[in-house]
């Protein structure tokens, strides 16, 4: 009769251990937040900081910076001193204000702080000088009058009409620019989209697709290491370039241009009435060219070596693997 029971003991405690395993809480997330008003009389200099969380900027009235901010903590089984620092951050937020500078974030108590994201939405005037950068998360930001920095470790950034100059960088995700006096994007892993830019481009991507819509005079150096690259309205130099993808180029070529592609493809579209000296070699494929074109050096069918309605600024093209049409 012993031995019955024993087994039957036996065979109840793992059931029971399933039982207790099944009842335990799951990881706890804290949660919080805390919104704040803050007055100025000018062009504001804002900073904002986060080392996990996404940021959103937004034009707004000409004499207020609103800020509100989500906070939360990583899903933990101490979910309570997470709640206590949350609290804490409530009370005493990360801003700091001296006139019309502003800034927010940029925690140097790491314990208070640790495992913790927080989430920015700020309304600003639309003369403000943006300064944002977060370590995990994307950035958004409207249409600013002022200069505009925008970088992420790992997130997409989306800006808006900028009238001031742009500087976008994101370790992993896409760039996306709707106006700019003169833009610098660079993203590690990511596509690249820029339009409305006035000035100097630089955009170089290490895989994805980059397209640049250029709207006034400048220069132009645009790369992507694996992607399609697309330029238009170019008038001035020109660098661009792809390892592995095809090149599309339109515009007039008033300074030098260098353009190259490894594994793709190269189009030029100029105008009718564009003058330029030109330099194109493939190493395989053919070169269709649409233009009149003096003969000054070497000519085959792997290169073609002269002057366009008289010469100008070089044009260098070159593909290592595929065709070249100048139109």
């Amino acid at each position: 009769m012993c031995k019955i029971v024993q087994r039957m003991l036996v065979l109840a405690i793992p059931a029971v251990a399933f039982s207790l395993a099944a009842a335990a809480p799951a990881k706890a997330q804290a949660q919080g937040s805390f919104e704040r008003t803050l007055k100025v009389t000018g062009p504001v200099d804002l900073e904002i900081r986060s080392g996990s969380g996404s940021i959103r900027v937004t034009p707004g009235s000409g004499d207020t910076v609103k800020i509100s901010a989500r906070i939360r903590s990583g899903r933990s089984w101490f979910s309570s001193s997470a709640a206590d620092r949350i609290r804490e951050i409530e009370k005493n937020p990360p801003i700091a204000q001296s006139g019309n500078s502003i800034r927010v974030g940029g925690e140097t108590d790491r314990s208070l702080f640790r495992n913790i994201s927080i989430s920015y939405d700020v309304t600003v005037p639309s003369r403000t000088r943006l300064d944002a950068r977060t370590g995990s998360g994307s950035v958004d930001v409207g249409d600013l009058e002022g200069a505009v920095e925008a970088h992420s470790g790992s997130g997409s950034l989306d800006i808006g009409r900028v009238a001031g100059p742009v500087v976008a960088r994101t370790g992993s995700g896409s760039i996306d620019v709707r106006g700019a006096q003169s833009l610098e994007a660079r993203a590690g892993s990511g596509s690249i989209k820029v339009t409305g830019i006035a000035g100097a481009v630089t955009a170089h991507s290490g895989s994805g697709a980059v397209r640049v819509e250029h709207v006034g005079r400048g220069d132009l150096d645009v790369s992507s290491s694996s992607g399609h690259v697309t330029v238009t309205g170019v008038d001035g130099a020109a660098r661009v370039s792809s390892s592995s993808g095809g090149v599309d180029v339109e515009g007039r070529p008033s300074g030098p241009w260098d353009i190259h592609s490894s594994s793709g493809s190269i189009v030029l579209r100029v105008p009718k009435d564009a003058a330029f000296e030109l330099d194109a070699r493939v190493s395989s494929g053919g070169i269709d060219l649409s233009h009149p074109v003096t003969l000054s050096g070497r000519v085959d069918r792997r290169r073609v070596q002269g002057q366009v309605r008289g010469g100008g600024p070089l044009v260098a093209v070159r593909s290592s693997s595929g065709g070249i049409t100048i139109e």
